[in-house]
């Protein structure tokens, strides 16, 4: 077997280095655009170590129980932006306590947003008339369901609310929302 001498061994031609290039170039760019794209479909990272979404507030800024609980009172029910952007609302159960639940407030009958009413105590739905008691089961129709329920945990002044997975309290059976 005869070896061929290095000084004949070609070298990489103009036309390749150029292909190469080109080729390296056009994949960069596409990955480049493409990355956002993959972002999008890729869920985000719960913010806490418990799994959960940081509550929001109305402005869209991070919810503290140090702040909440200053300006919020006992037996207060105020909305914060909770699981999936849902309206969720907290509860302050003492001085020094948020609830370790929050109700979500949108109407298992046609999706309106379930105010408080202090005079009555209940949730009353102003589209047609859904009442739900203080925890948020359902007490007088049309809704079939009682409202949604979501973990509520306080780490480092932070409050993150989470997916209910629990049995419901109020009813003893598994949660429908889950």
């Amino acid at each position: 077997m005869t070896q061929i001498p290095a000084s004949d061994v070609p070298g990489m031609g103009r036309r390749q280095f150029m292909n190469l290039l080109t080729f390296g170039s056009v994949t960069g760019v596409a990955l480049g655009a493409l990355y956002p794209v993959a972002r999008y479909f890729i869920p985000p990272r719960p913010a806490g170590g418990s799994g959960g979404t940081t509550a929001k507030d109305e402005l869209g800024n991070s919810v503290t129980a140090s702040g909440w609980l200053a300006t919020h009172k006992e037996g207060d029910r105020s909305l914060v932006q909770g699981l999936k952007g849902d309206p969720t609302y907290l509860l302050v159960e003492g001085p020094e306590a948020i609830g370790s639940y929050g109700i979500n407030a949108i109407c298992t009958h046609l999706g309106c947003v379930v105010p408080w009413n202090n005079g009555a105590n209940r949730f009353v739905c102003p589209c047609h008339g859904s009442q739900y008691d203080a925890t948020g089961k359902v007490v007088r129709g049309p809704a079939p369901l009682s409202l949604a329920l979501a973990n509520v945990t306080v780490e480092n002044d932070n409050v993150f609310l989470s997916q209910w997975s629990d049995t419901d309290f109020r009813t003893g059976e598994k949660p429908w929302w889950a």
